[in-house]
């Protein structure tokens, strides 16, 4: 069972969600302060009042709900999906796009000659209308 253990343990998904995971939480550390110490004095720049978000807050009850936390939270989210998005799923897409482009994708369907439905291309006989096909190899 320890043998079996340190198998799952050092397989390489394993080890790159490790590493994944771990990567993601200091960045996260950065584009919190970069919301915190960046973003947020920025748009106090730009509207010109002394917004500090971490600052909103309302009481109820005597509790305290610190709402300018949660949008302090949510730009962080957006400029971390901005930032894989365009750094990393759009630079991805283009080289799987640029190296799919040479391929010659072989087709794994044919249209039966007789009801025009698709079938494998292998098929001896039509699933929809039983005509017996030609083989292709």
């Amino acid at each position: 069972m320890l043998n079996d253990f340190k198998k799952f343990i050092l397989r390489g998904n394993v080890v790159d969600l490790a590493v994944a995971v771990l990567i993601g939480t200091a960045f996260n550390s950065i584009v919190s302060s970069l919301t915190k110490d960046m973003i947020t004095p920025l748009i106090t720049a730009i509207v010109g009042n002394n917004i500090n978000f971490n600052n909103y807050s309302f009481k109820l009850h005597g509790a305290t709900f610190l709402y300018g936390s949660v949008i302090n939270s949510i730009v962080s989210f957006l400029v971390i999906a901005i930032v894989v998005f365009f750094l990393v799923v759009q630079p991805i897409n283009k080289l799987t796009a640029i190296s799919q482009r040479n391929k010659a994708v072989e087709p794994t369907e044919k249209v039966c000659p007789e009801c025009l439905s698709k079938i494998p291309i292998k098929a001896t006989r039509c699933a929809f209308c039983t005509v017996k096909l030609k083989v292709v190899k």
